[in-house]
């Protein structure tokens, strides 16, 4: 069957030669004009986004390769097997989250039960000092690392202040940012009406994770749903090219092949909007200080790439 219109060749080699035309002007455009300079906190990003990739990769990676092979040897399609080891690759980031989210809530919960722990202490007459470490033993894991440097820091004469703007670099979470500022400012200034405070902060905290369960609980229907369809798309796609291949006859054919990344570019734009519109958006921390990268998310103990903590004095941003 010849084809014709919008799907004929010569239509489909333009296309294609339009687009190479179009990127190689943009990256004209580009290398001419440069791009933006980073600050310290985005390179610091950039490169804990880089080592997260590296290490992604080496655990996916070699299933993602073997997926791809299988499904070349089966259907003998390129881009079907292309297909496959991308979307094995990005499974995670497709179709995950939850654990991600999970993981935010313990990390909001903990810090509440912390605030409030901190606020009975506070309640017996103690002063901030004395107050933080007796609060650190009953902590949450989640959380327990990070305490736990806070009180090394203040035994090591480290000035309360700056010890706690490590902790919410540590931390890097903007519900953290919130707690140690009125942390922060009682330092500084002695005031009275801390209780209260941490009391309303904790209140705020277990609401925001209400929430955030009743909004999980409502996605996950729709995530399941979603990977029945990308695991039911995938199980016609294969059974028809095993079982029927005179159907699937034209997907063999360099046109065909073109044709089927089409359908497989749209899917994976459905597939990212979907995941997009998944995504919680939370408020960007406040608490950085000038020049000074945020320290990343709260690690495990042992685990590759937590933060050491030394004590040093720096200069807030009030």
């Amino acid at each position: 069957m010849e084809l014709t219109g919008v799907f004929s060749l010569p239509v489909l080699y333009a296309l294609l030669c339009g687009v190479a035309v179009g990127g190689g002007v943009a990256l004209v455009i580009v290398a001419l004009r440069g791009l933006p300079a980073k600050t310290e906190q985005e390179r610091a990003r950039a490169e804990r986004r880089l080592s997260e990739l590296a290490k992604f990769a080496s655990r996916r990676g070699s299933l993602a390769t073997g997926v791809a092979l299988l499904i070349l040897l089966l259907t003998r399609w390129p881009v079907a097997a292309i297909a496959a080891g991308v979307l094995v690759f990005t499974w995670d980031r497709l179709f995950g989250g939850a654990g991600q989210e999970r993981a935010a809530m313990r990390r909001i919960e903990a810090l509440a039960s912390w605030t409030e722990s901190l606020r009975d202490t506070i309640a017996g007459a103690v002063g901030l000092e004395q107050a933080i470490p007796a609060s650190a033993r009953a902590a949450a894991p989640s959380i327990r690392p990070h305490l736990d440097a806070l009180i090394d820091r203040l035994r090591a004469r480290t000035p309360l202040p700056d010890a706690l703007q490590e902790l919410a670099d540590e931390l890097d979470d903007p519900s953290a940012d919130i707690i140690v500022a009125s942390l922060i400012l009682n330092a500084r200034l002695r005031g009275p009406g801390l209780r209260e405070v941490l009391g309303a902060l904790a209140k705020s905290s277990r609401e925001e994770v209400d929430m955030r369960q009743r909004v999980m609980a409502q996605r996950a229907s729709t995530r399941r749903s979603v990977q029945i369809v990308v695991g039911v798309s995938i199980a016609f796609v294969v059974g028809l090219s095993l079982f029927n291949r005179d159907f699937v006859e034209p997907y063999t054919s360099p046109m065909g092949q073109a044709v089927l990344a089409v359908v497989c570019g749209l899917f994976g734009l459905g597939f990212w909007w979907l995941r997009k519109l998944s995504t919680i958006e939370t408020p960007e921390r406040f608490l950085v200080r000038p020049g000074r990268p945020a320290m990343g998310r709260p690690r495990a103990p042992g685990e590759p790439g937590a933060t050491q903590n030394e004590p040093h004095r720096q200069v807030i941003r009030p």
